[in-house]
């Protein structure tokens, strides 16, 4: 705790001393060790997917609390190769990926069909494989916000993931069909026994105004989840919110003004909070991502995004490029960090 609070520096008393008053913590579906049995039990997915859920939320240095530790690893696809590993090539070389999600306690490690296929039969059975099916590949020229499959539901399963993630780029010109595409492979997944976790990205560019970028609004963003969960997403992926009034600034969509007056505030707990509302009160598990790495900073940013997550009622943190684009032990021991904010009684939920 007193590592935790020197990182978090003159924000700790803002952090750690809030109270939610937006969404009261009691109608919350809070992790711990019994999420399972208290929302999956009764639900459409099948005891295969209730063991492959169970496998996950039971490994590594998390397990057993209802809280997630995931190393994501798939900006070689999504940012290039080059810009991903530059900073370690050492991650050029796939197998270091799985390595690191091993040595950290990872629950899971998210990557790409080319490097969990890679070291398929040495690790599978060793750290819960999560397979990217989708990606927006980047090369394309002008760039667009699309996302494109790149291997089947069957390859993964065939390969021992416990889960497949995809992501949506809801609000897009292409949304439409990644919503009906990835929507079929959830269902496909669960029939085959997996579990399904959603990256649930708003893309537009009229999102982004002069002033100000919308795409981490809480309100824009808290929809995406809302959609995500629809489509049966057993666990939503998001970004931490920045901002919120999206509708508001664009003039667009469906609002109301408790959305803005009684459920958010500026307080970025709040704000995240509102994220966790929509996945239907927190029934579906919340994972917030790390975001890039900026450096020394690097550890400071990771533990305040997760207290973020912990105190508004997230399952965890999904941090990638935080931990792979430095020294391994210093990765590890910044996953370490992030894990030890989940294992903290005192960081309740606000």
């Amino acid at each position: 705790m007193k590592k935790i609070n020197e990182y978090l520096g003159d924000q700790a008393e803002y952090l750690l001393g809030h109270s939610c008053k937006t969404f009261d913590k009691t109608k919350l579906t809070i992790p711990g060790p019994d999420y399972l049995d208290q929302v999956f039990l009764n639900t459409n997915r099948n005891p295969q997917v209730l063991n492959s859920l169970s496998r996950l939320y039971n490994s590594g240095n998390l397990a057993g609390t209802g809280y997630l530790s995931i190393l994501p690893v798939d900006q070689g696809i999504e940012h290039s190769a080059g810009s991903a590993f530059g900073p370690n090539p050492d991650y050029f070389d796939s197998e270091n990926i799985v390595q690191l999600g091993l040595e950290a306690g990872c629950n899971g490690v998210a990557s790409t069909f080319g490097v969990l296929g890679l070291n398929a039969r040495k690790y599978a059975h060793k750290i819960p494989y999560i397979v990217k099916i989708n990606h927006n590949e980047l090369l394309t020229y002008p760039n667009k916000h699309d996302q494109i499959l790149f291997g089947t539901v069957k390859d993964a399963w065939n390969m021992g993931a416990c889960a497949i993630g995809a992501t949506v780029y809801f609000g897009s010109a292409e949304s439409n069909r990644q919503i009906r595409e990835i929507s079929e492979a959830f269902a496909y997944a669960h029939e085959l026994g997996m579990a399904t976790i959603l990256w649930c990205y708003t893309r537009n560019e009229a999102f982004k105004t002069k002033d100000k970028d919308y795409h981490t609004a809480a309100d824009l963003t808290g929809q995406a989840n809302h959609l995500g969960v629809t489509i049966q997403a057993d666990i939503i992926k998001q970004k931490v919110p920045e901002t919120n009034g999206g509708f508001k600034a664009l003039d667009f969509g469906k609002t109301s003004k408790e959305m803005y007056e009684k459920y958010t505030s500026d307080h970025p707990i709040d704000l995240c909070r509102y994220q966790v509302a929509n996945c239907y009160m927190g029934k579906i598990g919340l994972i917030n991502s790390g975001g890039a790495s900026s450096g020394d900073s690097d550890y400071a940013e990771a533990v305040k995004t997760a207290v973020i997550n912990k105190r508004a009622g997230g399952m965890g943190l999904i941090s990638g490029r935080k931990a792979f684009q430095r020294p391994r032990n210093e990765g590890v021991e910044l996953l370490n960090l992030i894990q030890q904010v989940y294992l903290d009684e005192k960081i309740t939920i606000a």
